[in-house]
């Protein structure tokens, strides 16, 4: 009897090694799987500000949160399940998937470098939010719809990053990053949108210096939205044109990858700075690779935008809203909405 226990407590004991092992491997996972998909993490956080701009401190919040949940539905009842029966019966296809989203990655972020150098700027208007609960229930609809494609390609990077694994332990990982991502995204964005309005309670305070950051915070808000829309442009160039450069080498065209780690070599080898340098190179060398493939998708796909029924539609919420953001518009003072 009590060597059969023993022999229980081994299994139980064993059993808890592999467990605590697995733990560990999703630990790890999820860590390697949301590092890759920062650049398209940054770029989330840097888009969905703008579907709140202008809308009444009251319902910028609770537009935040159902956007969140849209994200949460959307990465778990639709990319998770798709993608795990893609890797588990076609995962030839995955490769593909990816250098898809990587070219849509490349052409945002040549669009956005495009726009800024020829100096285009949207009319000023008020915000779809500024019109009615209709109107807001739309942006908010649009914005779940953006989140959606963002959504697709971190989890298709995720999936990327832990191919290998086994498939209960992908599903996982890219349950925890999906959750953990959306988290911060939205986190992130809560506390964006709602700075302005914490620098204006702070600076009613007595206190000067509460005061003087309250001021801070309002006129910076502008420029740390111009920082975020910034980072995130250039992050979806660099991590676009990555992938571009991997899928090629995994194709079989080996040239454009090859180029780029002779450009980083002569710096790889330099004390202490080397290997940042060697990044730096290869992510420059990345997001000129994306900046070019984004605008020849561009000379492209424009014409085609203007003669396809599904093409983009004047009116609606486009980067206008985010330059309002930037401008520092504020809607004009009304009642405040329900909190929900």
């Amino acid at each position: 009897m009590s060597g059969g226990l023993v022999a229980l407590l081994d299994d139980v004991a064993a059993l808890a090694r592999i467990a605590a092992a697995s733990v560990d491997d999703v630990a790890a996972g999820a860590a390697k799987a949301g590092t890759k998909a920062a650049g398209v993490v940054i770029d989330d956080a840097a888009v969905t500000p703008q579907y709140v701009s202008g809308a009444h401190p009251s319902r910028e919040l609770p537009m935040i949160k159902r956007i969140f949940w849209g994200s949460v539905r959307n990465k778990l009842l639709i990319i998770l399940p798709a993608l795990l029966l893609i890797s588990a019966f076609i995962p030839g296809i995955i490769p593909f998937i990816l250098m898809l989203g990587g070219t849509y990655l490349c052409y945002e972020g040549a669009e956005k470098v495009w726009h800024k150098l020829r100096g285009h700027h949207a009319a000023e208007k008020a915000p779809a939010v500024e019109r009615g609960p209709e109107a807001e229930a739309k942006v908010t609809k649009g914005a779940i719809t953006t989140d959606f494609i963002l959504s697709c390609e971190i989890m298709v990077i995720s999936m990327n990053e832990v191919a290998d694994e086994s498939l209960w332990v992908r599903a996982l990982i890219l349950v925890v990053v999906a959750i953990a991502i959306t988290v911060l995204v939205y986190g992130a964005v809560a506390l964006i949108v709602k700075m302005d309005d914490i620098g204006l309670h702070l600076a009613t305070k007595d206190s000067a210096g509460s005061r003087r950051f309250g001021e801070l915070l309002v006129k910076g808000m502008p420029a740390v939205l111009a920082a975020i829309t910034l980072v995130g442009t250039i992050a979806m160039l660099w991590v676009g044109g990555h992938i571009m450069l991997q899928g090629a080498y995994d194709l079989g065209w080996h040239g454009p990858y090859d180029l780029v780690h002779v450009l980083e070599a002569p710096f790889a080898g330099i004390p202490v700075a080397g290997g940042f340098l060697a990044w730096l190179v290869n992510t420059l060398c990345s997001a000129v690779l994306g900046l070019a493939w984004g605008l020849a998708v561009m000379a492209v796909l424009h014409p085609l935008l203007k003669v396809l029924p599904f093409g983009k539609k004047k009116g609606g919420h486009e980067e206008g809203d985010v330059r309002a953001a930037v401008a520092g518009y504020r809607p004009p003072e009304r009642e405040a909405g329900p909190a929900s």
